[in-house]
């Protein structure tokens, strides 16, 4: 056996050196392993013995002639004393210093140590050859000629589904016709049935209308799922080609079937006919409905039955890069949906803690459990942004998300849709004096409150009463009458019984939804309000009594007494003499429409507001100048929606429709329309860019003209610029944290309140 460098260091020392002393010292080396640390020469792949007991000391003196002779010393190493050894210890190997290892990379040998078929993840997703871009045939049975971009996208779904990952994401650009590309798909075999499609309420009789009046009649047979007639008869769900439901829908049977409701006798269950149905195909319209993957929504969806899986939406990602996750657990794309330990082989579909405490496969606590798509393609884009390790993450997105999703924008395939032009202008007024004098009296005390919350350090301990604060003052910006005629306040006259308000906005709600403890939201303004918690370390508490916030987002609208939401208009509560004033917005509104009617052409307007109230204003006013209009409320169900769409669209004498941007601005396709009006901005760009292309889409043969009202000296002018902001986050698509582009962070708040 090779000496090593030990070996002959100890050769050179004589044994009566290790006679036993009570002076005589000895090496304590701790030997145990730590799996945060490794040794350098491990790491380098080999193993060296290194002397360190005895180190020699080799000096060189100068002699008269000019040679050198040398002297080795021995000296011992210093080390603990041990009075009661009886014999020195041998010599001991000294370990090299330690090396922290990054926990990233602990993790992973960890991980592939258990499941070493996860080294070979994205080298094979790396040889999978992508999908040639070809035209498919035009289907049989249509009565319309697909564009040459869908049937290239027709040609994307089948042989997507047809390959391994059974099903993806179609991400077109709103507008460009994803559910026309769908129904291709439906039609190219008949035969592969039933097709389960779940959207928003809104947009349910926009798909029947689709599937009737693009196919040959009789070849898709369409059930729409809804209301509270629906059939529980899981054979007769199996009679149609073509169901179709909605998100809240599908929550409650959900609901009802994982936790039963109340009944006389006591708790009850009641089996999902959704989830007892082996669907051919499952397709999610506006698939960020189930971007909260803890949602009983997101968790519905996770759990139908089918063999493909299709989600569509033009904006998969809208808040940040996390969310689509969600949409990659119902795609069922293992590995990336899927928990691993790394302790041992165990690996699920879903976070089994039961117990919260250990796992209920392997026993193993949570911290040694991890998440692939959360290890791999998340945490270090989180850390280091698109540099370094969170570039290789950053580039595994992008090669999974090359295999599983087809977007194209209207300005590369402008050629195929043929689409007119569009133009955004941005219209600045200023306060009349009146205006003016409310609007800054409010402003300096809010400003005077959140300075104080600055001083003190608690922002985001006070979100709720801000959001507030600021609400009050893009409502002064639209008419006073908003802030100082809102129901309950001192100058209403009546106080309306049985009307939902949101207790954030303090306006009548839309899609009202209720926390555990009993308060009612706007469904966007309480998911508004939570999303300015994410990533802060505060607790989410209830905005109105303070307790922790147990809100599910995604649970089915309150029913709203149309009756009684009608009575508690705002309209009832402003003096109808002569004397009511209106507001600089909604002359610049009434201005504009007068000379859209004076062209003596057909053009019909859209006019959005964030706020019910606003709406209810502008309607009285513009049918007091003469004007013909219909509105479209979050109370309405899926029948008064479509009807009131198709008056609009069908009737040349209706000039104007109002839509509330809570309720109305995704899955409408309004092309009747060529001008839109927006009458306040709001934070979040996508929300308007949503309601912008309800016009701008497959269909408009009209130059689009859109105008955006601001009143400059307002608050107003800083949410645009922070939502140019907001917008550059979203063409960035990924940034160095998960900036919610919804959230209102306090550095955006502190900018809201500055000069």
């Amino acid at each position: 056996m090779p000496k090593t460098h030990s070996d002959s260091a100890t050769e050179q020392i004589s044994e009566e050196e290790f006679q036993p002393d009570e002076e005589n010292e000895r090496v304590e080396i701790n030997d145990e392993e730590d799996d945060e640390l490794i040794e350098p020469a491990e790491r380098n792949g080999s193993t060296q013995d290194l002397a360190i007991e005895l180190v020699d000391s080799d000096v060189e003196e100068e002699i008269g002639d000019g040679g050198f002779v040398q002297e080795t010393r021995k000296r011992r190493r210093k080390t603990t004393t041990t009075t009661t050894a009886k014999k020195k210890a041998p010599p001991k190997k000294k370990k090299p210093p330690k090396v922290k290892v990054p926990y990233f990379t602990r993790i992973t040998n960890k991980l592939y140590e258990q499941h070493p078929h996860l080294k070979d993840v994205f080298p094979y997703l790396g040889s999978i050859q992508s999908i040639p871009v070809e035209r498919a045939p035009q289907p049989e049975g249509m009565n319309i000629k697909l564009l040459p971009f869908q049937l290239e996208g027709l040609n994307w779904l089948i042989k997507q589904e047809e390959g391994e990952f059974g099903g993806g994401i179609l991400a077109d650009e709103m507008g460009m016709g994803k559910t026309i590309q769908t129904i291709g798909l439906m039609m190219n075999d008949l035969t592969k049935r039933p097709n389960l499609v779940v959207g928003p309420t809104v947009a349910l009789m926009q798909w029947k209308h689709e599937i009737e009046s693009h196919t040959h009649e009789g070849k898709l047979k369409v059930l729409l799922y809804h209301g509270a007639k629906r059939t529980n008869d899981v054979k007769e769900l199996m009679k149609y080609d073509v169901i179709l439901t909605s998100y809240s829908v599908l929550e409650s049977v959900y609901r009802k079937q994982q936790y039963g409701f109340k009944r006389k006798a006591g708790l009850v269950k009641e089996k999902s006919p959704l989830h007892s149905v082996n669907f051919y195909r499952v397709i999610l319209d506006e698939a960020h409905n189930i971007k909260d993957r803890t949602s009983n929504t997101s968790k519905a969806a996770n759990n139908l039955q089918c063999s493909k899986r299709w989600c569509l939406s033009g904006t998969p990602v809208q808040n940040r890069i996390g969310e689509m996750y969600s949409l990659i657990r119902f795609l069922k794309l293992d590995p990336f949906h899927q928990y691993f330990c790394t302790k041992c082989e165990c690996q699920s579909d879903e976070w089994k803690f039961s117990n919260y405490r250990t796992c209920d496969l392997c026993g193993h606590a949570p911290m040694l459990h991890t998440n692939f798509f959360n290890h791999f393609m998340l945490k270090n884009i989180l850390k280091y942004g698109i540099a370094g390790d969170g570039l290789e993450s950053f580039n595994n997105i992008q090669l999974l998300l090359g295999h599983i999703m087809l977007r194209r924008t209207k300005l590369e395939r402008a050629d195929d849709l043929g689409l007119p032009p569009r133009t955004v202008t941005v219209k600045n007024y200023r306060f009349n004096p009146e205006e003016k004098d409310l609007y800054m009296s409010l402003y300096s005390d809010s400003k005077r409150q959140f300075n104080d919350y600055v001083a003190l350090g608690v922002v985001l301990n006070n979100y709720a009463n801000i959001f507030t604060l600021i609400t009050r003052m893009r409502q002064i910006a639209d008419h006073p009458d908003l802030v100082l005629k809102k129901v309950g306040s001192s100058s209403s006259t009546t106080h309306m019984e049985g009307v939902i308000i949101c207790q954030l906005c303090e306006d009548e709600a839309e899609e009202p939804i209720e926390s555990k403890c009993r308060h009612r939201f706007c469904r966007m303004c309480i998911q508004e309000y939570v999303e300015g918690f994410d990533g802060s370390t505060l607790k989410l508490e209830c905005p109105v009594c303070h307790i922790g916030l147990s809100i599910d987002l995604e649970q089915p609208a309150l029913e709203v007494d149309e009756e009684q939401f009608n009575k508690a208009s705002i309209v009832n509560r402003i003096n109808h003499s002569g004397d009511w004033k209106s507001s600089t917005k909604i002359e610049a509104l009434v201005e504009d429409l007068y000379n859209i009617r004076s062209e003596k052409n057909t053009i019909k307007s859209i006019v959005f507001s964030q706020f019910t109230s606003m709406l209810d204003l502008i309607e009285w006013r513009l049918k007091r100048a003469g004007f013909v209009t219909v509105k479209l409320q979050g109370s309405m169900s899926p029948e008064q929606r479509d009807n009131t769409i198709r008056y609009f669209m069908e009737n040349t004498y209706v000039e104007v429709f109002l839509v509330s941007l809570k309720a109305g601005g995704i899955a409408l396709n309004l092309t009747e329309a060529s001008r839109i009006f927006i009458m306040d901005p709001w934070y979040n760009p996508t929300v308007e860019w949503q309601a912008m292309d309800r016009v701008h889409r497959i269909g408009q043969k009209r130059p689009i003209e859109i105008i955006r009202y601001c009143i400059e000296d307002s608050i107003e002018l800083k949410i645009i610029e922070l939502q140019d902001k907001k917008a550059d986050m979203i063409n960035a698509t990924i940034q160095n944290d998960e900036a919610a582009i919804n959230r209102l962070t306090p550095e955006d708040l502190q900018f809201l309140f500055n000069n």
